[in-house]
């Protein structure tokens, strides 16, 4: 199994484990998939719709994370010139 962390540190691997608990439990627990293509199609749907363009997220000051990069990156351009 791959680990999205860092050996030795317990805290590097949080974001990911709230992030799949929170994919569990707002979508994959409703579900009985028949299919492995089933599955990944809506866990895909899930991440790029919901929780990329609807879902607000508290961390990013209660914006979906579409905009929140998009004012990122504005903000960044700004800066530049």
């Amino acid at each position: 199994q791959t680990s999205m962390s860092r050996k030795g540190d317990c805290w590097d691997n949080a974001p990911m484990e709230s992030f799949f608990g929170t994919l569990k439990t707002e979508c994959l627990h409703h579900y009985q998939f028949k299919t492995r293509d089933e599955a990944k199609r809506v866990t895909f749907e899930y991440i790029e719709v919901v929780y990329n363009r609807i879902r607000r997220h508290a961390k990013l000051k209660n914006q979906i994370p579409a905009e929140f990069a998009k004012t990122y990156l504005q903000n960044t351009e700004k800066n530049a010139t």
